[in-house]
């Protein structure tokens, strides 16, 4: 059994003991009336928490009265999240911040944003539960990592970064590598290294665990194809868990259906141990893919899809502005953030992989091309809305 899957306890027992009920749902994807109470119930007093101890978010909660049903969740005020960007705004004493971290773009202004131990060992209890589900928690077989993410070293404080090192924990290390590995100047992508340890690996008969930026494993393939090397055939219970998009290499981005079936053409790994990550400094709750390869929401959050031109919330199936409503985190008021990125929602059952609650689709990320912004994209929805 993970560490990670131990109790943890909210900052105040009695102010929140409705949030520590709701996020000690042990199953992340069951779902129905009961849970939608205890959802609510927790979101009043995260709402209440924050307009105590956060300016900001008093003045943006004014008189509104408290949510009573799961509908209300659509006049839960919310945050951009680019604010993030451009303001550090806390709900606890600095001296209660147990870890800074940013967002991982390649460009502009990044996100800041502060934990507290509540915050922090609650959303790693997400990620072990979404991982015990999937049966991806093995402490028998130590494993090899390849990570695709900055490797660390003081003074980076990436999220993403920091995420990756602690899924190392829910398998044995006997090897870890990194795909961009500090320069002393840096981070550089290390092609011939990822090769290598592929190799290693493959030959060693020892299950790989792939994490991190989906391009450079990407490109860790087509080095491979250039060097003419043969499929390297990994024991099939290793795993890839992606995280973080394509970032600065939109412009070379390949459909993930086009992706999965070059790993599991030239590495062996099944389809179905190929996943997806969504994710965010700015909310934290983890967002993995099915078996199908549709990110479900899980029980301690919820997924609202608002129009690019009202901000109307919109039903199933319309394109629009992605937002998620959680009320674990204590440390700021991110309660209900509006991301950039542009998704569908959609019921459970158009997946068909038997999980009962809703998954979305992301439709467009900022930066998706050097030449097509969010915005753009946007633009775009309207037009075809109009």
């Amino acid at each position: 059994m993970s560490s990670y899957l131990g109790p943890v306890t909210v900052p105040d027992p009695s102010a929140l003991a409705e949030v520590q009920r709701l996020c000690d749902l042990a199953k992340p994807y069951d779902v129905g009336p009961d849970a939608d109470a205890v959802f609510i119930a927790a979101m009043n007093e995260s709402n209440r928490w924050h307009a105590e101890r956060s300016p900001f978010f008093a003045s943006l909660w004014g008189s509104a009265e408290p949510l009573e049903s799961i509908e209300d969740i659509q006049r839960q005020p919310f945050v951009h999240a680019n604010f993030f960007k451009m303001h550090e705004v806390v709900s606890i004493p600095r001296e209660d911040v147990k870890l800074h971290v940013t967002s991982s773009g390649t460009t502009g202004q990044k996100s800041q944003m502060f934990f507290d131990d509540w915050t922090l060992r609650s959303g790693q209890r997400m990620v072990a539960r979404i991982f015990e589900h999937h049966g991806w928690i093995d402490p028998s077989r130590p494993v090899d990592y390849l990570i695709y993410t900055y490797q660390p070293k003081p003074g980076v404080n990436l999220g993403a970064s920091f995420t990756d090192h602690y899924l190392c924990d829910f398998a044995p290390v006997r090897r870890v590598e990194y795909g961009l590995p500090s320069t002393g100047n840096g981070h550089e992508f290390d092609a011939f290294g990822a090769v290598r340890a592929l190799l290693r690996s493959a030959e060693d008969g020892v299950p790989v665990r792939i994490f991190g930026f989906p391009a450079f494993l990407s490109f860790t393939l087509d080095r491979m194809r250039s060097l003419g090397l043969p499929p390297a055939e990994l024991s099939d219970d290793s795993l890839v868990l992606f995280g973080g998009g394509w970032k600065g290499n939109a412009d070379k981005q390949i459909s993930k259906r086009e992706l999965y079936a070059k790993i599991t053409d030239q590495l062996g790994i099944p389809d179905e141990r190929i996943r997806d990550g969504f994710g965010s400094v700015e909310h934290s709750v983890p967002y993995i893919e099915c078996a199908r390869h549709n990110m479900h929401v899980p029980v301690w959050s919820r997924v609202l899809i608002r129009d690019v031109r009202t901000l109307e919330p919109l039903s199933y199936g319309e394109p629009g502005y992605l937002q998620f409503v959680s009320p674990f985190i204590t440390s700021a008021p991110a309660q209900s953030v509006l991301m950039g990125d542009l998704a569908t929602l959609h019921a459970p059952a158009e997946c068909g992989c038997g999980l009962d609650t809703p998954w979305f689709e992301i439709r467009g990320r900022a930066g998706l091309s050097r030449n097509k912004s969010c915005a753009i994209a946007a633009a775009e929805l309207l037009k075809d809305r109009s």
